[in-house]
């Protein structure tokens, strides 16, 4: 399993999003306080964000935990953002190891991160690799349950699926092969989709400010709301909707 968050709003320094909060996503790599599945995660990191000017996400990921990492602090102090998609690790077992396994995945102006696990996988989930073309297999960058979901969301984007249809789909085929924790997280820069099915997932919007979307909230100030397991949520910087997924 895994922590992550996404925001979408005015300009801020990463800092704010992922340091600062007192229970945000760097305490969550230790001490998360609702995850159910794991305690650590500190099997690597990212983030990625948007540049104003720029359609193509950034990213920063590392293959250690974010608490060791020297050059962050600096990185997130100076670097301000609109849209953000960023994850701490715990790997599910069987997985690759590396920079390459950390989220948020990206193409093109995409960035997504899954927060779960596949049980069974890879052998279980065979008849979901065969659904794509092999030259989308051989673009898979790690050897992950993560990144097998990454390429089944991006296959729906490029054949031309909005961001929640592409996420809703994909849980949808995913889940017909087990148990698995699907809360998925994807951007555009724009807007923002996502999946609570298995685990926790809260939203909280800041009118003139902006909305965060994360694996659970990073303080303890009022407006978080959490998001009921089987849903999608959309964002974008001028609200939420919720709706169950079928």
């Amino acid at each position: 399993m895994c922590r992550h968050l996404a925001y979408l709003g005015e300009p801020v320094a990463i800092r704010r999003l992922i340091l600062d909060p007192p229970h945000g996503l760097y305490r969550q790599s230790w001490a998360p306080r609702l995850q159910q599945y794991g305690t650590v995660n500190a099997d690597g990191f990212g983030v990625g964000w948007y540049a104003d000017g720029d359609e193509l996400p950034a990213r920063y990921r590392r293959e250690g935990p974010i608490w060791a990492d020297a050059n962050l602090a600096d990185l997130a102090r100076t670097v301000r953002t609109r849209a953000l998609v960023a994850a701490v690790r715990s790997a599910t077992e069987g997985c690759a190891a590396g920079e390459t396994a950390a989220a948020p995945f990206a193409a093109g102006r995409w960035l997504f991160s899954h927060n779960g696990a596949l049980p069974g996988w890879p052998e279980r989930h065979g008849p979901l690799a065969a659904e794509l073309p092999a030259t989308e297999l051989l673009e898979l960058t790690a050897r992950t349950d993560s990144a097998l979901v990454w390429a089944l969301v991006l296959h729906r984007l490029r054949a031309g699926a909005a961001l929640g249809e592409a996420l809703a789909e994909t849980v949808r085929a995913v889940a017909k092969y087990g148990d698995a924790r699907l809360n998925l997280l994807l951007t555009d820069g724009t807007s923002i989709a996502a999946t609570a099915w298995g685990d926790t997932l809260f939203h909280r919007v800041r009118p003139g400010s902006g909305v965060m979307v994360a694996s659970e909230p990073g303080d303890d100030s009022p407006g978080w709301s959490e998001v009921p397991d089987r849903s999608l949520l959309l964002a974008t910087a001028a609200g939420v909707t919720v709706h169950p997924i079928d």
